[in-house]
């Protein structure tokens, strides 16, 4: 039953629009680069090489291009990818701020172009060396200081309490949301347990053939309480590219179309980055519960309608968090969702299916965007049967974002 959000601190606001931008444009290429810990080669290089995997998978050539979107934090300038892969020249280029939390919004930008004509075909990309080059999971002294800004503004109120990494920023919340509702780390756990099960028999995720018990995630150490080791997720050098183009055009090529159905952004009341303790109940994410009031209004789809979901899992009790901003169930009831193996392959939900940034790779949610298309197309390692729709999110605790992919 889907569950009323009412009680959202800060979300829905009642957004409706974008209902003309539903089913216009799809995404008809996904390419990726292998995922490592050291790749061993520049960031543009893998940018280049997620392009051009991508491009050939959709069918299409770098001629075919004439856009090209990423967000804050990628190092890989339009200009340059366009030039290592041969895109001869650009109509529409753009940047989204708020790191992973943009990872959908690239989709919902390239969808705009698409739809209104701005482009013909637009690739969407994220390439780096996170864990052999800049680790975007350690203290950074620099958020917080130097010249004055509003990120440093932001930083500033927790950095000086110690809370100066992803980790002890989403800890605070997660205790917060242990006492109010009851959940348990065990309940954290279970997120951990099902995307490494999936990532288990997907020959592209770091944890291949490395499935993790209950017991194994509760002994794990504590990187910031109450989360454990297994409660994070991984840093991975890589690359991965989303070819969109009109829902017209994809008619004629190779794939059969993953169509967007809903693409939304959202930023709620009182947002920080990278988690908001000023509000009233820090227990939920009103950010993506008003990603999901847009998602579900676009595309005429409600929470009951998906067959799966690639729900972020930087950390994961914004997993919980997110079932319960997008309706699946009601406040504080997610441990209580996923129990069982509901999020498991036969489940009545299952979740991140490639394995996520848990057990696949961390590439700030693209791969969870790839993920969605293989499961349109039928074509995972963890095919869910049946499936026509599926929601698809980007990072959270920051401004966010959301898809809504669909095979008709």
């Amino acid at each position: 039953m889907t569950a009323s959000r009412s009680d959202s601190v800060g979300g829905g606001g009642g957004a409706t629009g974008g209902r003309g931008l539903s089913r216009e444009a799809a995404i008809v290429g996904i390419g990726a680069t292998d995922f490592s810990k050291d790749s061993g080669r520049s960031e543009l290089r893998l940018a280049a090489e997620a392009v051009t995997a991508a491009l050939a998978d959709a069918g299409l050539t770098p001629a075919d291009v004439d856009g090209l979107t990423t967000f804050t934090m990628d190092t890989n300038t339009q200009a340059a990818v366009a030039r290592a892969t041969g895109i001869p020249s650009l109509k529409f280029f753009s940047n989204i701020p708020f790191g992973g939390g943009a990872a959908a919004a690239t989709v919902q930008h390239a969808a705009m172009a698409v739809a209104t004509g701005i482009a013909d075909v637009v690739v969407a990309y994220r390439a780096f060396n996170e864990r052999s080059g800049n680790r975007f999971g350690q203290f950074a002294t620099h958020l917080a200081t130097g010249n004055p800004s509003s990120s440093g503004v932001d930083n500033g109120f927790s950095y000086t309490h110690g809370l100066g990494t992803p980790a002890a920023q989403v800890a605070m919340v997660a205790r917060r949301y242990m006492h109010v509702y009851g959940a348990r780390s065990e309940d954290f756990g279970r997120i951990a347990v099902a995307d490494r099960k999936h990532a288990a028999v997907n020959p592209a995720a770091h944890f291949y053939g490395k499935p993790i018990t209950l017991e194994e995630h509760q002994a794990s150490r504590y990187i910031a309480e109450p989360l454990h080791l297994l409660d994070c997720c991984q840093e991975t050098d890589g690359g991965v590219a989303i070819v969109i183009t009109s829902a017209e055009r994809a008619k004629d090529l190779p794939n059969k179309p993953a169509l967007i159905a809903g693409a939304a952004q959202g930023s709620g009341a009182d947002q920080y980055v990278m988690t908001s303790y000023y509000r009233d109940g820090m227990t939920g994410l009103p950010e993506m519960g008003l990603v999901g009031d847009q998602l579900w209004a676009q595309s005429g789809l409600r929470p009951e309608d998906m067959q799966a979901g690639i729900l972020y899992d930087h950390f994961t009790p914004f997993v919980l968090m997110q079932l319960e901003e997008l309706g699946f169930c009601g406040r504080g009831e997610a441990k209580d969702f996923i129990a069982d193996g509901a999020i498991e392959i036969g489940g009545r939900l299952p979740l991140n299916t490639h394995g996520g940034q848990l057990g696949e790779a961390y590439i700030h949610g693209m791969n969870g965007i790839a993920e969605g298309v293989r499961q349109i197309r039928g074509t995972s390692v963890n095919q869910v049967q049946g499936l026509e729709n599926i929601v698809v999110t980007a990072g959270t605790g920051v401004p966010t974002s959301g898809l809504v992919l669909t095979a008709n």
